[in-house]
């Protein structure tokens, strides 16, 4: 048995949880954030036979895309933080970030 751990942005979650329905696979879906932007993602824990990660990764790499979007950060000058120089700058957003680790016990109570 497999856990897949799945940090999809939160725009491709709705297609992906639909996609994992509609194959018959089983997750829970967890609110997260993103550490960079800050912004909202969708943690899935998806369990399963070890036959069927790769279909698992495929269902999340036909649902889960990703884009550019434009951000304008700002950077402290000095000691203040009311301050700041801005640059926009285009950044990669969306895809998934996976993780897939041997499960030692699975039980459902």
């Amino acid at each position: 048995m497999k856990l897949v751990m799945a940090i999809v942005h939160d725009k491709d979650a709705h297609n992906l949880a639909d996609a994992l329905v509609a194959n018959k696979v089983q997750a829970t879906k967890l609110a997260s954030t993103g550490g960079f932007l800050r912004e909202g993602n969708t943690t899935f824990l998806i369990g399963v036979d070890e036959e069927r990660v790769s279909e698992i990764i495929e269902i999340i790499r036909n649902n889960c895309k990703s884009r550019t979007q434009t951000v304008t950060p700002v950077y402290p000058v000095g000691n203040s933080v009311e301050t700041g120089i801005t640059y926009p700058t285009e950044i990669l957003v969306g895809g998934a970030t996976v993780f897939v680790v041997d499960v030692e016990q699975f039980l459902k109570l």
